[in-house]
């Protein structure tokens, strides 16, 4: 069962081509970060192509109940009054931040050096994340956390009614654990450094020094060293948000699957620390090209045209690039089964604690419908089978994770036979005109 509704089976059968224009939602890691420092900065922050999937809107929520003011207008503009750093006010109630692990430890990180208390849970994929990785870092600051067994939600967090700084080094990739304790930076005194070995995303950073902070990054012998000067005043913005490449990812691929398909997918966000999906597609012979490139609110985006790819071949993808597609790897999977030879994917150990094990739920599936996979601790390869060689005829258990029931219905846009999904309910978190949007396209998916 999903956790906003009852569970909703889709079946996807083969499709014709795919054409015509993918206007995908907005970035929800640019949608979470815009909220979420909108209701830190001083004054009004104006926000338009806001991602309204479920994760943002119960971001928007939790800011309410923290004391900024969040208006939607009859336009979908969203008005966002904020309460400075600092500034947060006791929640009165529960913060239930749904199924996302993105909200609930960027929330966590900014509420976590004010001088108040707030319990957090969520639906029942996310209470069985593991949050110790942010509360660690945030007791560094002087916050307390009390959760259940495994640092689990629901938990309740005391801020630091007297915050100190820290230094971090953050021990695995993770934009979500950098992005907390630099939020908590923001109202302490002095200068807090994050240390990353490995570059994750960083719309934290580029948002952070277009609302005004002092934030500095090196690259030295340690890693990427940022710095920020914390308790600055943070400066209201009109932000619009680019399209979302994680979501693009889905158009994308069936295309590149589906014969005969021709898909514009315009206003992607192209951030190096975001777009490693799209090296990775053209590096195993995808016919993917980047039209009219530009810069919109500090960050790269472009248009994306990809096109049916018959003669796919499967590559290693180095591991360095994990950190800039992680939540690519399962629609990259399906890519694979439709290639010649084997993807090899190492690295990607994060992906086990994801919504789901979604190395354990892509393996799954992709083995009832007819491919060989293999996988260990933080890696999976995926024998491809080629173009018109993938059987299909498997129903795929979603686990409450979005992005697994997307790629399991991209898979059947190109099997044999059609591929079902349990429960698509989670879509509605991330993409929630994904049915429809594929639907215009010509995919031919059905519920039930």
């Amino acid at each position: 069962m999903s956790g906003h509704a009852t569970p909703i089976r889709m079946t996807s059968h083969k499709s014709g081509p795919l054409t015509g224009q993918a206007d995908v939602p907005g970035d929800k890691s640019i949608s979470h970060r815009s909220l979420i420092l909108g209701a830190m900065a001083v004054g009004e922050t104006v926000i338009t192509g806001l991602l309204e999937g479920e994760d943002v809107l119960d971001t928007a929520r939790a800011m309410r109940a923290f004391g900024a003011e969040v208006i939607r207008d009859e336009a979908g503009t969203w008005h966002v009054h904020g309460v400075g750093v600092g500034g947060f006010a006791e929640p009165g109630n529960v913060i239930d931040c749904g199924n996302s692990g993105t909200g609930v430890r960027l929330i966590m990180g900014a509420m976590a050096t004010c001088p108040i208390t707030a319990t957090f849970t969520g639906d029942a994929s996310l209470n069985k994340r593991p949050m110790a990785r942010v509360t660690d870092p945030l007791a560094l600051f002087g916050a307390k956390a009390v959760g259940r067994s495994g640092g689990r939600l629901p938990m309740t967090i005391v801020g630091a009614a007297d915050p100190v700084p820290v230094r971090y080094t953050v021990p695995v990739p993770s934009a979500q654990v950098k992005s907390a304790v630099l939020l908590a930076g923001l109202n302490a005194p002095g200068q807090t450094i994050v240390i990353e070995q490995e570059a994750t995303r960083d719309h934290t950073e580029r948002m952070l020094a277009g609302f005004g902070a002092e934030i500095v990054t090196q690259e030295t012998d340690e890693g990427r060293v940022i710095t920020l000067t914390g308790q600055p005043e943070l400066r209201p913005q009109t932000i619009v948000v680019p399209r979302d490449p994680s979501s693009a990812a889905f158009p994308v691929c069936a295309a590149i699957i589906t014969p005969g398909s021709d898909v514009l997918v315009p206003n992607i966000g192209l951030n190096p620390t975001r777009a490693g999906l799209f090296a990775t597609l053209r590096e195993m012979g995808a016919d993917l090209s980047y039209e009219n490139p530009r810069e919109e609110g500090g960050e790269p985006v472009a248009d994306l045209r990809a096109r049916f790819s018959p003669d796919l071949k499967g590559i290693e993808v180095p591991p360095a690039r994990a950190a800039s597609m992680i939540d690519e790897y399962p629609v990259l999977s399906v890519v694979a089964a439709f290639a010649q030879g084997q993807t090899v994917m190492r690295g990607v150990k994060e992906l086990r604690v994801k919504e789901s094990d979604r190395i354990e739920a892509m393996a799954a599936g992709l083995r009832a419908g007819g491919v060989a996979v293999e996988d260990g601790p933080d890696w999976w390869i995926v024998t491809g089978l080629g173009h018109g060689n993938v059987p299909g005829g498997q129903t795929c258990a979603s686990h409450l994770d979005h992005r697994i029931a997307m790629s399991f219905l991209i898979m059947g846009m190109a099997t044999q036979e059609p591929v079902s999904v349990d429960d698509a309910g989670p879509i509605s978190t991330s993409f929630p005109i994904f049915e429809a949007l594929m639907a215009d396209l010509g995919a031919d998916i059905r519920r039930g």
